[in-house]
């Protein structure tokens, strides 16, 4: 059975240690990269899919707890100091209860308030539930009817999250018709900035996937624009690509599926022509922690 390397941490010690962490690589570089400011050569940003995160701390599943998980994870990422994170959805455990999503609040105030936390919503999230606690989302949000859609501008890279929740808890995932539409427009009107898009369900043709997957892919395989698609859902950390788009997998922070997948997040440093992705592997397989995978945008 996997297990977590997991030592329990209050909120207190965890702020300390990651304000710790911070004082010490001051002026230096974390993690191999060197640091830039928002609007320098560089954009840096951590991605996490599928925290799902429970009202109950204790909460477990193949002998990971995913609370514990991204308590160990988060000192990492503000050490970074980031210009953004993003999770692409399944915050919460199963059904997106009112009270897994104040949990996942309580877990995220340690982190600055500088630095924004942008959400997408999976197939375990709660459209209503989840704007009942976290009512201030970052980004701008978009008027997309009954989806929860906000774009991320920044100086070099793009980046727009989607909401590919369909049912609550029940696998398969849709972006629907009016969201599509909205993206295609929107991306006619916006300038030539490196853009990325960023949701929850996997883009394949299973049933468990996104089900209009053909239909995001003809809106976006033209337009030149778009560099990447990142997702969770899976579990797993893969890289792919459709017509030269890169398409990357992120792996789950709360446990994976099979032994063979790391338990993590990814640090991406961005830039206008491509992108560094790390991998930090926390639990799970992890044999390629701290491994970079180097993209050069189309």
């Amino acid at each position: 059975m996997t297990e977590t390397f997991y030592e329990p941490m209050d909120r207190r010690d965890f702020l300390k240690k990651s304000l710790a962490t911070i004082g010490t690589i001051a002026g230096s570089s974390a993690f191999g990269f060197d640091r830039f400011k928002d609007g320098g050569e560089v954009n840096n940003w951590a991605f996490l899919a599928d925290t799902h995160i429970s009202q109950d701390t204790n909460d477990n599943y193949r002998g990971f707890y995913p609370c514990r998980n991204l308590q160990k994870v988060l000192p990492e990422i503000v050490s970074c100091s980031p210009d953004g994170i993003i999770i692409a959805g399944d915050l919460a455990r199963l059904e997106g209860n009112t009270g897994d999503y104040e949990n996942l609040k309580k877990l995220l105030e340690p982190i600055p308030a500088k630095i924004p936390v942008y959400m997408a919503l999976g197939n375990h999230d709660n459209r209503l539930n989840f704007p009942r606690v976290f009512d201030k989302i970052p980004g701008e949000q978009q008027p997309v009817t009954n989806k929860l859609v906000s774009v991320a501008n920044k100086p070099l890279v793009r980046l727009i999250i989607l909401d590919s929740l369909l049912y609550v808890n029940k696998a398969p995932g849709l972006l629907g018709k009016t969201q599509r539409q909205w993206l295609e427009s929107y991306l006619k009107k916006c300038d030539n900035t490196p853009t990325i898009l960023c949701l929850h369900h996997t883009l394949g043709d299973d049933d468990i996937d996104l089900l209009d997957t053909p239909g995001l892919f003809r809106i976006i395989e033209s337009d030149r624009k778009i560099k990447a698609v990142i997702y969770g859902h899976s579990h797993i950390y893969r890289f792919d690509t459709f017509k030269g788009i890169h398409l990357i997998n992120i792996p789950a922070v709360g446990y994976n599926f099979t032994d063979a997948e790391p338990v993590g997040w990814v640090r991406a440093r961005l830039t206008a022509k491509g992108g560094d992705f790390t991998l930090h592997a926390i639990a799970g397989n992890k044999q390629a922690d701290g491994s970079v995978k180097k993209l050069t945008w189309r």
